[in-house]
């Protein structure tokens, strides 16, 4: 299901102009989620949405003002149609094509990198943690065969990421994250500040972020294994 289109995005696909497509719903609930209006899919209002027909519609009318479209969520590959949608926007738009995906749903993941051009996988915590970072429904097994499928192969570009939410990922996480898959050579990977202003925990509302300080301190221990560390602000 898709829940709706931003018509232009200069920030969600490094380099491009995009389109945004969100994706209602979700398979976890991770406490700090910032979009919970799109994991808890009976808080929609469920004649707002957007056919697959449409989508393609407006992506076309949108020619000569993007270069890309981004196919976000919720979690994008929840539902096997998204993928069946990947296709078609390749197919019939030729738009460059962003997935961002929690890692959960390895198969889907791997029959669409054949549409994708780029992958933005989300790191949410040390693996003994992952049941707790995604409100008791997803265990790391499947998100590591997932990026162990990103680094393996060389057609399409990839990011990790992670939201640095104090109490659920630190510094020594990330860095542990990382052995995992060493000796891997890691081209990106993104922390992203975590903003307490909206959340699907309430506990969590008003909680302070990590430091810019020490984000800047955890990215310079990761330059041994990735290429380029990113802080989002």
């Amino acid at each position: 299901m898709i829940r709706s289109l931003q018509g232009t995005s200069l920030i969600e696909y490094p380099g491009r102009i995009s389109s945004v497509l969100f994706t209602a719903g979700c398979n976890l609930a991770c406490p700090y989620c910032h979009n919970p209006e799109l994991v808890n899919v009976d808080l929609l209002d469920r004649e707002l949405g957007l056919s697959h027909d449409e989508v393609i519609s407006q992506l076309i009318e949108r020619s000569g003002f993007i270069d890309a479209v981004v196919l976000t969520g919720g979690e994008p590959l929840l539902y096997q149609s998204n993928v069946d949608l990947l296709k078609r926007i390749k197919e019939e738009t030729h738009l460059a094509i962003k997935l961002d995906t929690n890692g959960t749903f390895p198969d889907r993941l791997e029959r669409a990198l054949q549409f994708v051009d780029y992958v933005a996988l989300d790191l949410k915590a040390a693996p003994e943690n992952y049941i707790f970072a995604t409100g008791g429904r997803a265990r790391f097994t499947a998100v590591r065969e997932s990026a162990l499928m990103l680094i393996n192969q060389f057609e399409v570009e990839f990011e990790f990421r992670s939201t640095m939410v104090p109490g659920i990922i630190n510094a020594e996480d990330v860095l542990n994250l990382l052995d995992e898959f060493a000796p891997a050579k890691i081209k990106r990977y993104a922390l992203q500040v975590f903003r307490s202003e909206k959340t699907l925990s309430s506990e969590l509302n008003g909680l302070p972020s990590y430091p810019q300080g020490y984000l800047e301190a955890l990215s310079s221990k990761m330059v041994h294994c990735v290429e380029d560390v990113q802080l989002r602000i």
